[in-house]
């Protein structure tokens, strides 16, 4: 019986790690069919919306292109620092996450400021510095008003913009994007969902060993 029990055991591992393995996450966005010729044959590709090129300047006043997220799956945010509403908890959430993937290479974190005007470089700096983030793992960057709104609207997804009745001026959704190694979108979760920040933490291991598959 001892014996049926270990067994049964070891066949429950086996089959959770299995169906872990194989899980995959869904690639979000716009998605384009194209032709292709392998080995003589025509086939049928997807090309899947991915973001594209893009330079920001981050906390340290160092430019900071898509090159830096070469090889790294990565969460994308958009907020401002004197944000009173949602920021506040979304970067407390996002914490988590970096806590779990601090010094993992493979992992980066980008949040964008929608405030062009008041957060500059040495604003986002003091930002990072307070919820104590160090090095280049989680960067906080700037941009021009219309660079950042559309790389938000039309890259992420999220909707962003100026606001005068909202509280601190500005409006937008506190997605946290998770993107792959080719740049292409992978999940969205609600930053200020304690449960959706587990899954995303949980979605970014899948997603590692995803890549780390191929």
């Amino acid at each position: 019986m001892a014996q049926r029990s270990v067994l049964y055991l070891l066949l429950l591992i086996i089959t959770v790690s299995c169906t872990k393995q194989e899980r995959k996450l869904p690639i979000l966005g716009n998605r384009e069919p194209v032709e292709k010729v392998v080995d003589g044959k025509t086939v049928i590709d997807t090309i899947y919306q991915a973001v594209p090129a893009f330079s920001f300047l981050n906390q340290d006043s160092v430019r900071v292109t898509e090159q830096a997220f070469n090889g790294k799956i990565y969460v994308a945010d958009f907020f401002f620092t004197r944000c009173p509403s949602i920021c506040p908890v979304m970067h407390r959430n996002m914490l988590k996450v970096y806590e779990k993937y601090k010094g993992n290479a493979s992992v980066k974190l980008l949040s964008h400021t929608i405030d062009a005007i008041h957060d500059q470089p040495s604003v986002l700096k003091t930002y990072a510095t307070k919820l104590g983030i160090t090095g280049d793992q989680w960067e906080f960057v700037h941009g021009s008003h219309d660079s950042v709104y559309t790389i938000a609207e039309k890259s992420y997804l999220v909707a962003v913009g100026k606001e005068a009745s909202a509280p601190g001026g500005f409006i937008h959704q506190g997605w946290f994007v998770l993107v792959d190694k080719q740049k292409r979108l992978r999940g969205a979760y609600d930053g200020t969902d304690t449960k959706q920040v587990a899954q995303l933490i949980e979605d970014m291991g899948v997603l590692l060993n995803e890549e780390d598959g191929k």
